[in-house]
């Protein structure tokens, strides 16, 4: 059994200018401990695919299961338990709490689930070097620091599915790809599966596979087009 299994997956937007489709009979598979980026052109509906699977928007149709649970047939209150317990959601912005402190920021989803390990908090704040930011609160911090803080959080209860939406967007390049690697490690000592969304072929390139999302369609592997850059 797959851990997240999408079916012929359709979404599309009534706009003035017609209906535009953005999903157009998307099917893929993704599997415990697997990681996955996918790539594609700007609005060709990467995030829109990742707040499908998030159960923040609803399809048009098509199925989306998670350890064999369909998502999109659920209440908005059981697919926010479902998020809570089994996914993690990190995005470019980093949604710290601005009245909590870091220490705070990092526990809040695993207090919330009750997933609470002491000694995997441990290995997370030295691994992403956060041992001196505890006690501060997220306006304190510089934006790798709270990305780090973001990313600590989205980890600490072990969820079984991570979904990233340019996770380091916001970072230089160098500090990019310092985050990518503790994020790519780290998410495999968790046990969790990654989708990923980025424009970069270089982060992809830190994952086990890259995907091409393009005209509704979904490559897998990704056959890039000759025209688009890194």
């Amino acid at each position: 059994m797959s851990l997240l299994e999408v079916r012929e997956l359709r979404k599309s937007y009534l706009q003035p200018e017609g209906n535009i489709v953005v999903l157009d009979g998307v099917n893929f598979t993704v599997d415990a401990g697997e990681s996955i980026a996918l790539r594609g052109e700007s609005g060709c509906g990467k995030s829109t695919l990742l707040h499908l699977i998030a159960g923040l928007d609803d399809a048009n149709s098509g199925d989306i299961l998670l350890e064999d649970q369909p998502i999109l047939g659920l209440s908005m209150a059981k697919r926010a338990e479902l998020r809570r317990e089994k996914m993690s959601l990190v995005f470019q912005q980093f949604h710290l709490i601005s009245t909590l402190k870091v220490l705070d920021n990092l526990r809040f989803q695993a207090n919330l689930c009750q997933r609470l390990n002491p000694d995997f908090e441990q290995e997370l704040i030295e691994k992403l070097g956060l041992q001196d930011q505890l006690k501060k609160y997220p306006h304190q911090l510089s934006g790798g620091q709270q990305q780090r803080v973001a990313i600590a959080r989205s980890l600490l209860h072990r969820p079984s599915l991570v979904l990233a939406d340019e996770p380091t967007g916001n970072l230089d390049e160098q500090s990019s790809l310092q985050v990518m690697e503790l994020f790519r490690g780290l998410v495999k000592q968790a046990g969790s599966a990654l989708l990923m969304v980025t424009h970069s072929r270089e982060m992809a390139g830190y994952l086990d596979q890259q995907w091409w999302l393009q005209n509704g369609k979904l490559e897998t592997p990704a056959f890039e087009p000759k025209s688009v850059g890194a």
